[in-house]
């Protein structure tokens, strides 16, 4: 009677822990199913809704972070990334990267921080920090090969990356080293086993033959990645429709041109991808209604470009606040941690030299004849802990200066903005005071001296200017002189005013002449400079 007691509770356990595995299996089951159907509706409004599309795509990451299942919630958060990139959205996109990259440095997972980069990289880019967008793409491509040496079928990675370098060149005009990077994209591609034909590539080599004059073979490489491409991924048709529009801009077939150009606006527009390739069509349009003298149609493509360059890069947009402000919270967070680590460290050393001094006690009592080999161990172990500790305090005190330099310049800022409201004050004060000593009935001339004796000059303002010009860029004048030692005081000051991409109404106000003086002072500081018809000189200026 007892064992079949026993028996019936085993088999109720047995059932019991049945259906409780069965429960979990369904949760797990139902949970996945439902990160399944919000990442397929994400996708299916990327191109049609993306506001929705980013709605859902934060509602699929919040589910992987709650399950806990951070590979999927970094893959989402990139797609997110690359949805707000492609509408223009680089604020939104610069914060999603930097959240994935710092989920990815946790788990260690390689492949992904590579993705990343390469992602950061093409951002950095579109703001046209080459150096910056340089670095990332070289640091993906650290760790791709690190991940090609152990597997070759990661060539097809490492081959996107310095396609990314390629583009960036070529963007750029530098065709020299565009060629060099695509030989490199091609060789990691040939890597790959079966074969795979890469029509991002074939659409670079397109427009490098065209640049070196073969027109007929690059628009032949670029019907084929049309093909290619309207039933594979069409909306990179976008940037096809552009590089083709290009190559006829370059044969001077304006009209065929145009049409590819208008494609390419109208597929971005539709398909809500690739948006930035729409200024590169504008500013296009613009330069072949220039050549063919249509001032009218240049202008108004001229205005489309700047209205389009002003909402994206302009000093109001969402986008330029990471390029006026520090809004890093990826180094933040690093920093936080290695803070973290030397506190933790600090702690280890303390702890270390008590185990060492108990060990060496150990030591001279058990073994007498070691004690003089102990005693210069330990010695020197917490010298080394001394000088470690030592060298971390440093550290810190050379993080707490660099805090407070920046807060003295800030404090030097506000000094001066109030500066400027007492002058106010007290213009206010003598302007009443010298109304009052006209008398009761009030002469206008007296009210216009007053007036002028605390309106401001032209030279006052510059010198003002100047001074909190030179405290913010100490050294630009220096390099300048040193490379141009012959530009003159005027010459001097339009380079200031151009590094901070002063527009001429600008210049004119603060320098106290017209804008057509501007504009003669601009161009015999081109020449003076000796910069090309095709060189930027705000580009140039930025150098120093």
């Amino acid at each position: 009677m007892m064992f079949s007691t026993l028996k019936l509770k085993t088999g109720v356990k047995t059932a019991i822990l049945i259906l409780i595995l069965f429960s979990l299996t369904s949760t797990y089951s139902q949970n996945n199913r439902q990160k399944e159907n919000i990442l397929k509706t994400a996708r299916e409004l990327a191109h049609k809704n993306p506001d929705s599309s980013a709605y859902y795509f934060n509602q699929k990451i919040e589910l992987d972070l709650k399950s806990r299942d951070t590979i999927s919630a970094i893959k989402t958060l990139k797609e997110l990334s690359i949805l707000y990139s492609h509408n223009l959205n680089y604020s939104k996109s610069y914060d999603g990267y930097w959240k994935a990259l710092l989920l990815a440095d946790k788990i260690k997972e390689n492949k992904l921080t590579a993705d990343i980069y390469q992602e950061i990289g093409w951002l950095y880019s579109f703001y046209k920090r080459d150096d910056k967008a340089l670095e990332y793409f070289n640091k993906s491509i650290k760790l791709r090969k690190k991940e090609f040496a152990k597997n070759e079928s990661n060539a097809h990675f490492i081959a996107s990356d310095y396609f990314s370098i390629v583009n960036l060149h070529r963007c750029n005009k530098d065709y020299k080293k565009a060629t060099q990077y695509l030989d490199s994209c091609i060789f990691y591609q040939s890597k790959l086993y079966p074969k795979i034909t890469s029509y991002y590539i074939i659409a670079e080599q397109a427009y490098l033959d065209a640049v070196n004059g073969d027109y007929d073979l690059a628009l032949e490489k670029l019907n084929r990645c049309k093909e290619h491409y309207k039933t594979k991924d069409e909306t990179y048709l976008v940037v096809i429709y552009s590089l083709t529009a290009d190559v006829y801009r370059m044969m001077k077939e304006y009209d065929k041109s145009i049409l590819e150009y208008k494609k390419s606006i109208s597929l971005s527009e539709n398909s809500k991808s690739h948006l930035n390739y729409k200024l590169k069509a504008y500013e296009g349009l613009k330069d072949i209604y220039l050549d063919l003298k249509n001032y009218k149609e240049a202008y108004y493509y001229l205005d489309k470009a700047t209205t389009l360059n002003n909402r994206i890069f302009g000093i109001t947009s969402e986008n330029s606040k990471h390029l006026l402000e520090i809004k890093d919270n990826y180094r933040l967070e690093k920093e936080k941690q290695e803070d973290a680590l030397q506190e933790q460290l600090i702690a280890n050393y303390e702890q270390e030299d008590k185990i060492w001094l108990l060990k060496s006690i150990i030591l001279i009592i058990l073994i007498i004849s070691l004690l003089f080999y102990g005693v210069v161990l330990i010695k020197q172990i917490k010298n080394k802990h001394k000088n470690e500790k030592q060298i971390i305090a440093e550290k810190q005190k050379l993080k707490t200066q660099k805090t407070n330099e920046v807060l003295e310049l800030k404090n030097k800022e506000l000094t001066q903005a109030a500066l400027r409201l007492i002058e106010k004050d007290e213009f206010i004060a003598g302007l009443h005071k010298k109304i009052e000593s006209a008398g009761e009935t009030v002469n206008k001339k007296v009210i216009l001296r007053a007036l002028k004796t605390f309106q401001g000059t032209p030279s006052k303002n510059w010198t003002e200017f100047e001074a909190r010009f030179t405290t913010i860029n100490q050294s630009f004048y220096e390099n300048l002189r040193i490379k141009f030692p012959e530009l003159s005081q005027t010459d001097q000051k339009i380079c200031a005013l151009v590094r901070l991409n002063f527009p001429s109404k600008d210049m004119s106000k603060l320098l106290g002449i017209s804008v057509e003086s501007v504009h003669t002072s601009r161009y015999r500081l081109r020449k003076k400079l000796g910069l090309k018809r095709e060189d930027n000189l705000e580009d140039f200026i930025s150098r120093f």
